[in-house]
């Protein structure tokens, strides 16, 4: 759709998005200033109204930003993650030509409780690597999560090893692990404070809560627990029938 239909049983307004969303999408990059109000006004023959009716709709689905006194902007992008194999941050940021880096909250040897023990499929009384890190790209952070890592799998793992290197690459080259598979978990989300912190959004932004275990073979080797922004990501999954 390229034009307004004014016979339509569709909203004006609606209508009006579907154009502008379909010109983000497809021509505009983040932060890429959008035609005036009374610019869209003229070039698609409807009221103020109808346009700050559409503007207001793209703003609360993050589609643009709004600067006092500047214009609307086209926000960032969120992130489509496709959900059909095992991924990395690291990797899936850089396919997307952004610059992945990782700030590391903590770093400790931890007595693991009954959740963590079980997620591992450990025994009681057996320790873990407890890892906190903000997932972070281009200088925007991105998720928030806490790993736990067998300790008796990943003896000699250190601070500074995880400082300097992406943590599915310490396995490999470090560990000698090849990741065989993987299972998540996604749910939707209300950013708590200490999360809103980290990731430099308000409290009760939308989020993604999402669990990850990892697998060698049947052994689990990482249990992940991820709260990532709900404006930054868009995840997909592909079915058949086969």
């Amino acid at each position: 759709m390229s034009k307004i239909d004014k016979n339509s049983k569709i909203p004006l307004y609606v209508q009006l998005m579907d154009i502008l969303i379909n010109k983000i999408e497809s021509y505009m990059e983040e932060n890429d200033q959008l035609d005036s109000e009374r610019e869209i006004c003229e070039k698609y023959g409807v009221s103020r109204t109808t346009v700050r009716q559409a503007l207001d709709e793209l703003e609360k689905q993050k589609y643009i930003y709004r600067v006092q006194g500047k214009g609307n902007f086209i926000a960032s992008r969120r992130v489509e993650q496709d959900l059909i194999k095992v991924y990395s941050f690291t990797d899936e940021m850089k396919k997307l030509g952004k610059k992945p880096t990782s700030k590391l909250l903590n770093f400790e040897i931890a007595e693991a409780d009954d959740k963590i023990l079980r997620m591992l499929k450990m025994q009681e009384n057996e320790l873990v690597y407890k890892i906190s890190r903000i997932r972070i790209a281009d200088d925007i952070p991105m998720m928030y999560e806490v790993t736990y890592l067998p300790y008796e799998r990943f003896i000699g793992m250190t601070k500074d090893i995880l400082a300097e290197n992406p943590m599915y690459e310490i396995f490999k080259n470090n560990f000698k692990i090849h990741i065989t598979s993987a299972e998540e978990v996604l749910e939707s989300v209300l950013i708590n404070k200490l999360e809103s912190i980290y990731l430099d959004i308000p409290q009760g932004e939308p989020g993604l809560k999402i669990g990850r275990i990892t697998y060698e073979n049947k052994q689990v080797i990482e249990y992940t627990l991820s709260i990532a922004r709900g404006d930054k990501f868009k995840y997909r999954v592909c079915l058949n029938n086969e």
